[in-house]
Order: structure tokens, then sequence, then C-alpha cells
């Protein structure tokens, strides 16, 4: 019986040997943390050697901790070297990271400092891979933990030629590096939301805005949410429950009708990917909970405050009772300035403090109605302001896009370019 190939789908140039399967601990020192007492402190400094935790892994390469320790404390630390991969092992499992410089670190870690016959960067790309089965043996175990003996015994395939490995990691780590950049863009452009939410709505006690469009100067008017309703019976779209008409799991189909819930506004928009569909003649049952191309939606139940305008080309969708529905009074307000407003700092506040009032983490439909919004009479204002933020969430949801084709590439890349 011929042997199975143990090498990659996809490869560098001018390698063809198999990848050798080995222990982790055959491919460097391994180390478990530990944690100088923190009740001395004397064993800590400002400016001191990184100390790392697992709050403090939140990305590939590590350069900065909330803690540092002292000269002191290094004696008491075990320190891993520049160049060693770290590796959540209790509670949460498999995160990881790489670090630049020589670093302590505590008990709910283990380090991997690679031998010189291997490359750093190859061995934390490969080391999601290790991550997946420390979960599984810590899912067997009565506690989550990945002990030193455990970490040091899990096996992996690694190419023979250390040149192949750093090509490996250098493709990674540009990769990374790519992922990373348009992360950092998302998230400042995120802020930028933020900070204008902030300046284009009026703050506490005033009347106007901090910052608004030219041509504008009137004071803004304060009036319940309710009252910009095209019919305030919306509000009331859900009792808490569709009566009799509620869908059993087994009733949902591969197609037909959307049956949306807040777990589908993901980053502002309606995420489609995951929906559950009932059949036309189920749909038309339903006398709540009917949503139309147009209406903006609000979870407001287990996650309370995301938001969406529904574009659909199709006579009508049906919400789940975590959804609540609201139909402007175009006389009275822009679609897309009424969807700002409820992002605003203001109404996702008074949402909090509706939600904390409640047993469960939810907002009751009917108290909605009685959140105080502020906003222009003039409409050509609401218009320009609501047209403001679709352009700026257009913009996120671009970057977002890429960011999500760019993590499915290397998703992909893994399984191909990894035994």
């Amino acid at each position: 019986m011929k042997e199975k190939v143990q090498a990659p789908q996809l490869r560098f140039d001018g390698f063809t040997d198999d990848w050798e399967e080995r222990k982790l601990k055959e491919l460097g020192d391994i180390q478990t943390g530990n944690t100088p007492p923190t009740s001395d402190s004397d064993n800590y400094s400002l400016d001191g050697v990184l100390w790392v935790t697992p709050t403090d892994i939140k990305s590939l390469v590590i350069s900065n901790t909330a803690k540092k320790l002292s000269q002191v404390g290094v004696t008491k630390a075990r320190i891993a070297k520049a160049g060693s991969i770290l590796v959540t092992s209790i509670a949460s499992i498999g995160k990881n990271t790489l670090l630049r410089m020589d670093a302590g670190f505590n008990q709910q870690i283990n380090s991997l400092t690679p031998t010189s016959e291997n490359d750093s960067y190859f061995l934390l790309t490969q080391s999601e891979k290790w991550s997946e089965k420390m979960k599984q043996t810590a899912a067997s175990a009565t506690m989550q933990i990945v002990n030193k003996t455990d970490f040091s015994n899990i096996s992996t395939y690694v190419p023979i030629h250390k040149e192949e490995q750093e090509k490996i990691g250098s493709f990674f780590k540009q990769l990374d590096n790519t992922i990373a950049l348009h992360q950092h863009k998302l998230d400042l452009l995120k802020e930028q939301k933020k900070g204008f939410l902030q300046k284009m709505f009026p703050k506490n006690g005033a009347k106007v805005p901090e910052l608004r469009f030219a041509g504008f100067a009137d004071d803004w008017e304060q009036r319940k949410l309710g009252e910009m309703l095209e019919d305030k019976t919306i509000l009331e779209q859900s009792d808490g429950n569709h009566g009799e008409l509620y869908p059993k799991s087994s009733e949902f189909a591969k197609e037909g009708i959307p049956y949306l819930a807040a777990s589908n506004i993901i980053d502002n928009n309606i995420d489609y990917q995951n929906v559950k569909y009932l059949p036309l003649l189920r749909a038309e049952q339903f006398k709540k909970g009917v949503a139309r191309d147009g209406d903006i939606l609000l979870a407001h139940n287990a996650t309370v405050g995301p938001s969406a305008l529904l574009k659909i080309n199709l006579p009508f969708v049906i919400l789940s009772t975590t959804l609540t529905l609201y139909r402007i009074n175009k006389d009275k307000m822009d679609n897309l300035f009424f969807l700002s407003i409820i992002r605003s700092n203001k109404v996702q506040n008074q949402l909090k403090k509706m939600m904390k009032q409640t047993t469960r983490n939810q907002v009751p439909i009917l108290a909605q109605r009685t959140i105080d919004i502020f906003y222009p009479k003039n409409l050509k204002e609401q218009a320009k302001v609501g047209e403001f933020f679709k352009q700026l969430d257009d913009t996120i949801a671009l970057h977002q896009r890429k960011l999500d084709l760019l993590k499915e590439q290397k998703k992909g890349f893994l399984q191909k370019m990894f035994v």
C-alpha cells in the first residue's frame, strides 16, 4: 500500500520533499509562565519588561502590555525570548501571539521558543492549527486547561528545509500586515463616525449641534420618538410574541420570505448569509412583525441597539420578536436622518437605561415611543445629515468587505499551504 504523501496542496517552487511530523517540544523550548506576587509592588514598574496575560493578547504580534516587570520582578518571572510564540492554555484556549522582545508571562500561557532550525513566523501562523488541537484536548478534560505536557506533545507537520518555512512565514507576515492595515483603517473610520455622531447632534442642554452644515441656523426641536412615525401602532407590532402564528423550527425553508432577527443586523447592515426563510403561504399568515422596503429595524432583545434600513425587492419580510419596526412619517422626518438619530449617543444611552430597568436584556417596544429625540424641522438639513452618515456607513461597509475577503483568503491559504 502506497504511503500517504505528507505535503501541502500549495507550495513555493523548488520544494518537493514531504513534510515531517514533529511534536512541539522538538521544535523549541517550552515553558509555562508564572506570576511574581502582585502584592509586592516592587515586582512591577511602569516602564519595565513586558509581562503578558491572556487579556494582553489582542494581535498576532505583541508590542505592549498593561503591566511591566521591574528588575526585581524579572528575577522571579519566567522570561521568554524575542521570537517566542505565546499560546493561552487555561480557560481562553488557543490565543496566540509572537514576541518581538523578551517578556514574562503568567501561568495561563505556554511559550515555545523556536530552535535555530525553525522560523518564528511560520510557527506563529501554524499555531492556529495547534489551537484547534488544544481546544479538542481541553474539551475532553474536566477543567479547561492544556498543561505543559499536553502542549509539548501536540504533533504537527513541518518542512524539512528552514528555507521553506521562511518563505511561508514571510508570505503570511505580509498578508497579516495587510489585514492589520485594513483593520486599522476600519477602526479609524468607526472612531470618526463616533465623533461625528457626538458633534452633529445636540449635547445635553444644547439646542443646536456643535457641527452642522452651512445655511442652517434654527434651533433643533425636542420630541418623542413615537411622534415621528407614520402610524404609532407600528411600535405595537409585537406584544412579546406572535401568538399562535409564531413559527416552529420545522417550518423554515431554504428559500422564500426572509425571517429576520436581531442577530441578522451586523455592522449597521442586514446580513442575509444566515437568514431563515418561511414559505410564502406561511409568511402571509402573519399580521404582526411585517416589514417592507424602506422600514427601519432596531434590535431590542438579547442584542440591544444595532439598526438597519431595510432595502428589499420583495413585497415584505417577517420580523422576529427581537426586532422593532419603525415606519417614518416622511412629512416630518427623513428616513436616513432618523436612522442616524437612533444610532446617536443620546438615543443609545436611553435604550441602555431602559434595558437596565427590565429583568431581561431587552427594551420593551412600547417604551421606545417615549424616547426623547432632537431634530431640525427643516427636512433639507435632515437629508444632508442623513446622507452624510449613509456615505460614511457605505465607506465603512466597503472596508469591512475588503477585510472579510482578506481574512477568507487567509483561511484558504492556511488550508492549502499547511499539512
